[in-house]
């Protein structure tokens, strides 16, 4: 499993505004399945990041960091 940051506006329907997007991280096999598990939820989301080696240490020590997983 590899984990992904996923960056995403609250709403379908919201145009991507920097100021307002948010981010998740998500554990995931690919990043195919990282949006499959994320497609029925009302987000829209803008990109899905790849996290490994210092960046993911990096993203780690932020106290948002919060892992969803995938099924």
């Amino acid at each position: 499993m590899m984990i992904y940051k996923v960056y995403f506006q609250e709403s379908k329907t919201q145009v991507p505004v920097r100021e307002k997007t948010k981010t998740i991280y998500v554990e995931g096999a690919s990043e195919r399945a990282v949006r499959q598990s994320l497609k029925n939820r009302q987000i829209n989301i803008e990109y899905v990041q790849l996290l490994e080696g210092s960046y993911l240490e990096y993203e780690k020590e932020h106290e948002n960091f919060e892992l969803l997983e995938t099924r």
